[in-house]
């Protein structure tokens, strides 16, 4: 008989650990998968000012004014381990970790871009977004399973952006949802992209709120939306950042 999907451990963290140290710790959690330490864990969070550059846009030239640019409009910038060019994110977005142990993860990489594509767009429905998948001409960090949204003039606006990193025994898949203030995300990308001498379309940088449907919207609407699609994807069990961070941290025999 086909066994039940194990719990999926839906963690809140509350505070930052810094721009740095929130991504770091992702990777610790995909580390403590790998080793056996962590099953499957959700880590939701509210992120400080970042702009996450890819491993692409730090062999740029212009690399080191992108990332002047950054820290001039309030945004620390980063290198990533996953994931394509930069995207922004601050406090008004909705940060996901998703790590699960799997022998088979590489295999895997492409479906889970499309199953939580649209597991995501499906919870901004609920929450009232008009929300799609699918790439949109001009969009920051381009990708076939864009999460976007149509605004009420018709126009195209990236909600969700997905990054994942795989390895042996274990894979990560992390989410930035925009919910609100689009404006400073669109200000910083603008300088970042063209310090890095790449072409995009500012209109496509939005927020959930600006989508037709989206009034009223909030950051607690629509994690209760997304923890409600994530209860379709497996059985749900909620932990404690503090309990997560004793696993992560905690060496493998």
């Amino acid at each position: 008989m086909p066994q039940d999907p194990p719990p999926l451990a839906v963690v809140r963290q509350g505070a930052s650990l810094g721009a740095a140290g929130d991504l770091d710790f992702a990777l610790a959690m995909l580390a403590a998968a790998r080793a056996g330490g962590l099953g499957p864990t959700l880590r939701l969070y509210r992120p400080l000012p970042t702009v996450a550059l890819g491993q692409r846009d730090a062999r740029l030239p212009g690399f080191d004014a992108a990332a002047e640019a950054c820290r001039a409009q309030g945004f620390e910038p980063l290198v990533r381990k996953a994931g394509g060019r930069a995207a922004a994110y601050h406090r008004g977005c909705l940060v996901l970790d998703h790590v699960e142990p799997d022998n088979e993860g590489v295999a895997g990489s492409r479906p889970r871009f499309a199953v939580f594509g649209e597991l995501y767009a499906s919870a901004l429905r609920a929450a009232g977004v008009d929300a799609a998948v699918g790439e949109i001409p001009g969009e920051y960090c381009p990708g076939e399973f864009t999460v976007h949204g149509t605004t009420a003039a018709g126009r195209k606006i990236k909600l969700v952006g997905t990054a994942q990193r795989v390895v042996s025994g274990a894979w990560l898949f992390s989410s930035v949802l925009v919910i609100r203030d689009a404006a400073p995300l669109r200000r910083v990308l603008t300088d970042a992209y063209a310090a890095l001498g790449l072409d995009w379309d500012p209109g496509t940088a939005g927020a959930a709120e600006d989508a037709a449907g989206a009034s009223a919207l909030d950051l607690d609407t629509v994690e209760a939306a997304l923890i409600q699609a994530y209860a379709g994807y497996a059985p749900l069990a909620y932990g404690s950042f503090e309990a997560l961070a004793d696993a992560v941290h905690r060496p493998v025999a």
